[in-house]
């Protein structure tokens, strides 16, 4: 029996999708929930497994944009697995390099005309390699066509010639990445995108994680980081500035009543952002697992689309690639997402002292539209409240308690 293999849909919405890669080979014989092919779809990229086992015919290429629900693979159920034969060919790293297309010919090596026509002395060839000057650009002047030191002193580059390398890769962006790329366009010219700044002294959260991290980590199994802090200092000043936990539908504002914090972590394919439903009613230990969670997910391929989607705030950390500080911008339908950044030691002005301060800027990217100034910069400066006062503000006074120890 022939059974087509059809393409699934990967979520509400998703009429196509792309063959991102096979997995398997024409002819390979595949088994039940085999990984057989990974497929991008504009909103995550799934794996594809075997519905059954046998020998499957490939009916798409790789690239291959394809509607849900048409046939991209067949597999006789009938075929027995034949000796020898392999079940699927290994990642693409591992048996080939990057193909990259050269943008211009390589010189042509003039055949010598004897044995020491075109080649250069001990020292010639030195100074020629200072140079960057092929021998062979060369003509020599010495005994039977050899190179001299004068001749490589003479000797002149030519014009936009290296040694190093002049090839190039052309490559398909995925389709998420694509979809992704799209997205940030629309939001520049379809939003009144502004951004705030502010500074937050990260000395009183540095001094909770260095008394409880480890006696955390030991009861929870997670570790007492630097986003369960966000999480929570971001949901508290949601409720005090609604507004900032909005979005734009239409000619309508529409307030959202919990908060599913969206957290943008790198995967294999890029830029994920898993939504932590109602963070509001988690706690320091349910952020984290939750982030561990998520994070893990992404970097295994395994996040889903319901998964990543309706968030109504984002947090995204440059900081742990190094940087100092960015405009961060909007996820939609989102109306506002906050960017955390690198943490440096800065002289800082406490009770009339200069003190040396770990000290972290954070942007807020808000569309003006319906979010004011007022509104804004309340929301950062409360954000930064709590975080530089987290004992009062986000652990009611009682860091065990608050932590679950």
């Amino acid at each position: 029996m022939i059974l087509e293999m059809k393409v699934p849909s990967p979520g509400e919405s998703i009429t196509e999708v792309e063959i991102a890669s096979w997995l398997v080979e024409d002819g390979d014989y595949v088994t039940k929930d085999q990984p057989i092919a990974e497929v991008d779809s504009d909103k995550a990229t799934l794996e594809l497994p075997a519905e059954e086992s046998g020998i499957i015919t490939l009916k798409a290429e790789e690239g291959d944009a394809v509607e849900v629900g048409a046939v991209v693979c067949l597999i006789d159920v009938d075929a027995a697995k034949p000796a020898g034969v392999k079940t699927a060919k290994p990642a693409k790293d591992e048996v080939e390099s990057p193909k990259t297309m050269p943008i211009a010919n390589p010189p042509q090596t003039k055949t010598p005309d004897t044995y020491a026509s075109g080649t250069a002395s001990p020292a010639a060839q030195k100074i020629l390699d200072e140079k960057g000057i092929d021998a062979a650009r060369v003509s020599g002047s010495g005994k039977d066509g050899r190179i001299t030191k004068e001749d490589a002193l003479n000797a002149q580059p030519a014009m936009g010639t290296t040694k190093g390398s002049r090839a190039t890769e052309r490559k398909k962006m995925s389709m998420l990445r694509r979809k992704v790329a799209q997205r940030l366009v629309a939001v520049k010219n379809e939003t009144a995108m502004l951004t705030t700044f502010n500074e937050v002294n990260m000395q009183p959260i540095f001094d909770l994680r260095k008394q409880y991290k480890e006696s955390f980590k030991t009861k929870h199994g997670v570790g007492l980081g630097f986003m369960s802090f966000f999480t929570l200092a971001v949901t508290r000043a949601l409720e005090l500035y609604p507004d900032v936990n909005s979005m734009l539908e239409g000619d309508y504002q529409l307030k959202n009543e919990f908060s599913d914090i969206s957290i943008a972590v790198s995967g294999p394919k890029g830029l994920m952002v898993p939504v932590i439903r109602n963070a509001e009613t988690l706690s320091f230990r349910g952020v984290e697992s939750e982030v561990k969670r998520l994070a893990l997910r992404a970097r295994d391929g395994q996040i889903t689309v319901d998964e990543m989607t309706g968030g109504t705030f984002t947090i995204t950390n440059g900081g742990v690639f190094g940087s100092m500080l960015s405009t961060p911008i909007i996820n939609p339908p989102q109306a506002a997402i906050l960017g955390m950044h690198n943490i440096v030691e800065r002289p800082m002005a406490v009770n009339g002292q200069v003190v040396i301060q770990p000290i972290m800027y954070i942007a807020l990217s808000y569309d003006h539209r319906i979010i004011d100034g007022r509104e804004s910069v309340g929301f950062l400066v409360a954000v930064k409240e709590a975080l530089e006062n987290p004992i009062e503000l986000l652990m009611n006074n009682n860091p065990k308690k608050a932590l679950e120890l």
